[in-house]
């Protein structure tokens, strides 16, 4: 299956990374840290109540009423079912493994394009399971670098996402101040970058590679994003504009060569969220007589839960074979693509040389946002970043 393949090519690259990193370059002492935020999964099945605890608990992910009672209990409830799809993949998410691999590869075009920042060094920094990252800003302290970026690597912003990362930075520094030899800068969004949308599209040209000439034009390009809760959409969170911005340029890279369209996925809980759910357009396509697909994961840069379980397996396995699907494949995430090792390193090069340590966007609320700590936090990255 096609999880299989990714996990043995990683397992590859990964053992190449580690023989590389542990001989070379981990012990230097950074001029430059790259913190590289997400939102992280379990490694093991045993971190899976811990991991689904800290979501159903964050109110910048999730709102829901009795938050410390109900979410708990959602999360004690989940447990079992999550574990059991986190078992079909191989035990746990490679979402580590990928950060990991991507940020050795970025720091070391990092020093070569960017010799008067360099020695760079990479950390990872995750919401919700280890290394968490506020354990990792203890880490970057005590080494010292001049320089600290918050690489958020979700490229495209939502409230719900790279919010919730910036937010816990602020919060963990609440009661303790940051130090203050180190200067601070925020790369928060990136979702239009060039070099990333040339990765999406050959991802895509991949995939299309492996159709028959004689339906490859008519098979349909299905973008596919984590969807969000429409009270979120109509406090004005960018995310869905940013989503589809991402979307056209990706076309407009391959040509508008095939018809495509945007589904979201991984909704949870009974209140609206956006639509059409991804299984929900694949049915409707279905019934209108296409039957050829190609999903595109357009919002991940590395395979974990959402792409390898329910994309591979409960769409491109199960519901294709349920609803007569004649071909469907699924674009790999960036992950290593030497493309996207290039716009992440481009991102943070041209991030240092600019000046501007942080995105006025990034200091703007949403239009509606009621979220006292997201006002605070704003606040404090304004007064952070201009030191």
């Amino acid at each position: 299956m096609q999880h299989d393949r990714q996990f043995s090519g990683l397992s590859k690259t990964f053992t190449k990374w580690v023989n590389f990193s542990t001989t070379a370059r981990n012990y230097d002492k950074p001029k430059t840290a790259v913190l590289m935020l997400n939102m992280g999964g379990p490694q093991t099945t045993d971190q899976v109540h811990d991991y689904l605890l800290r979501i159903m608990t964050d109110r910048d992910m999730i709102q829901l009423p009795v938050q410390s009672k109900l979410g708990p209990w959602i999360a004690q409830r989940r447990t079992p079912e999550v574990q059991k799809k986190y078992k079909e993949i191989g035990g746990g998410s490679p979402i580590l493994k990928w950060t990991e691999l991507q940020g050795e590869l970025m720091c070391k075009e990092l020093d070569r394009i960017s010799p008067e920042t360099a020695p760079h060094k990479h950390y990872v920094g995750f919401r919700y399971v280890n290394p968490l990252t506020e354990d990792t800003l203890a880490r970057i302290e005590k080494d010292g670098p001049e320089r600290l970026v918050l690489f958020s690597q979700y490229p495209q912003y939502s409230c719900a996402t790279s919010g919730s990362s910036f937010n816990s930075i602020y919060q963990h520094y609440k009661k303790r101040s940051p130090p203050s030899n180190i200067k601070w800068s925020v790369i928060d969004r990136w979702g239009s970058n060039p070099l990333l949308i040339k990765t999406f599209a050959e991802r895509i040209r991949e995939e299309l590679d492996k159709f028959c000439e004689t339906k490859r034009n008519e098979v349909v390009i299905l973008f596919t994003a984590h969807s969000l809760p429409l009270k979120a959409v109509n406090r004005g969170d960018p995310y869905p504009s940013e989503i589809g911005a991402s979307v056209q340029m990706v076309m407009q890279e391959l040509g508008y060569c095939n018809p495509y369209s945007l589904a979201w996925q991984s909704k949870v809980g009974p209140l609206p969220w956006l639509a059409p759910a991804t299984d929900d357009a694949i049915k409707g396509y279905v019934k209108q007589g296409l039957k050829n697909f190609i999903l595109v994961p357009i919002a991940f840069v590395n395979e974990h839960i959402e792409t390898l379980h329910e994309l591979d397996i409960e769409y491109c396995d199960e519901l294709a074979k349920e609803v007569g699907v004649q071909e469907i494949r699924r674009a790999a995430t960036p992950n290593d693509h030497p493309l996207f090792i290039k716009a992440l390193s481009s991102i943070v090069a041209d991030h240092l040389k600019e000046g501007q340590n942080v995105n006025p966007k990034f200091l703007m609320r949403c239009p509606m946002c009621v979220n006292s700590r997201c006002r605070d936090s704003k606040k404090w990255y304004k007064h952070l970043c201009s030191r």
